[in-house]
């Protein structure tokens, strides 16, 4: 009996995915809940098991395919007895007799190698992929592809034109030497990768974003972390990091100035209420931002248990799409890779995004005298639609009086 393997829901906002790679091959025995295959998607990966014990018999989709939820990936061969003598490699098949010459044959569609959203638009615009070039990997035809013949068949035929003589043949060319040593890789573009290009280049494109900058002493959060971080560590069972300051400083600052909360809907600003706050963190696969949800409400302790959590699940790959999801303003730490200052870009529809940057220490003036402090900038990137440059610096200011007296922000939490 053969079961269908189906790409699975993947989730309210992501309707197509990309077969990222198959764990198992044709012809091998697999085990039920064992996985398969991993499916790519703009935000989480997701993995397809085996509901039944049997051998993978045949793969349908294979990797780089587009897919869409319910799309048959695979066949599973799920008979004991099939099971138990099944080998790796396919049973020999009789040679097919020719086709008799009156009848030309040629190669059916299910038999050419096409992504399968390629196939529906072909179905949809008439185009034989028969006749189609792929550029796809191992020649496999592509959406691209697809348009492009569509486009072909539509335009109209230019008018001839007579035929200039043969040009004189040039001569020939010595092909480029190609010095020892020198070597290239070729990497397919994760369809996360592919999304975060997209949305950034989104972002430059269809927002008015400015980015203003300041710097912050963090003497006194320093202090205040090496005062209580052993006993924040021995009851809380996690470490006291800057992240918690930052993120009570930045709902303090969204508080006083509630356009850098907000987001543009047409001709409608919406200005939010509630403080759901991105953390970006830096994974393998690329850039995500899980969300602290009601940030407002969170105490120290359970802003670092989360941002930690976060972590963990974004090295593992477990992350949920409830927890990318939304965000009514990000946070960024370059510091953390060592950045001393650069310009973050915002994570649409927000308007609003602070980027920190490493700690160094620096002469600065305190009371007429020359002291050394550790130093961070801040950037703040924001959308100039809705947020003028006043509020911006407001904000920021607002930010880095928290961080460097904050006390209050123990008070205010």
């Amino acid at each position: 009996m053969k079961l269908e393997i189906r790409a699975p829901q993947l989730g309210e906002s992501v309707v197509e995915a990309t077969v990222g790679r198959w764990l198992k091959k044709e012809g091998e025995p697999v085990k039920a809940g064992e996985v398969l295959a991993e499916l790519e998607t703009d935000k989480i990966n997701v993995e397809v098991a085996a509901e039944q014990d049997g051998v993978l018999v045949s793969i349908v989709r294979h990797e780089g395919d587009d897919v869409a939820p319910g799309d048959i990936l695979a066949y599973l061969e799920t008979d004991a007895t099939a099971a138990a003598t099944a080998a790796p490699e396919p049973a020999p098949r009789e040679a097919a007799a020719p086709p008799p010459a009156s009848q030309p044959a040629s190669s059916p569609a299910e038999d050419i190698k096409a992504t399968p959203v390629a196939r529906r638009l072909a179905e949809e615009t008439g185009v034989d992929l028969r006749q189609v070039q792929g550029s796809g990997p191992s020649g496999r035809i592509t959406k691209e592809d697809v348009l492009a013949a569509s486009q072909q068949r539509t335009a109209p035929t230019p008018e001839p034109k007579p035929t200039p003589p043969p040009a004189p043949a040039p001569a020939p060319v010595a092909p480029p030497l190609v010095q020892p040593g020198r070597r290239e890789e070729r990497i397919r573009m994760s369809r996360r990768r592919q999304t975060i290009a997209r949305r950034l280049l989104e972002a430059k494109q269809n927002t008015a974003m400015l980015t203003t900058f300041n710097d912050v002493d963090m003497s006194a959060v320093i202090e205040l972390r090496n005062r209580y971080k052993e006993h924040f560590q021995e009851k809380y069972g996690v470490r006291l990091g800057f992240m918690s300051f930052f993120t009570k400083a930045v709902v303090s600052a969204l508080k006083a100035f509630p356009l850098l909360n907000a987001e543009i809907q047409g001709d409608e600003i919406v200005v939010k209420y509630y403080y759901d706050i991105g953390i970006a963190v830096g994974a393998e696969g690329g850039l995500v931002v899980p969300v602290l949800r009601d940030a407002d409400r969170l105490t120290f302790y359970e802003i670092e248990a989360k941002i930690r959590e976060f972590a963990k699940k974004a090295n593992e790959g477990t992350l949920t799409l409830e927890e990318l999801q939304g965000g009514t303003f990000t946070i960024t730490n370059g510091g953390v890779f060592g950045s001393l200052l650069s310009t973050p870009i915002l994570n649409p529809p927000q308007v609003g995004i602070l980027g920190m940057h490493r700690i160094e220490e620096r002469p600065v003036v305190r009371n007429g005298e020359i002291v050394i402090r550790p130093m961070m900038y801040l950037a703040l990137s924001y959308d100039h639609r809705i947020v003028d440059g006043r509020e911006a610096v407001q904000f920021l200011v607002h930010v880095k009086e928290m961080i460097e007296n904050p006390e209050r922000l123990l008070l205010e939490g």
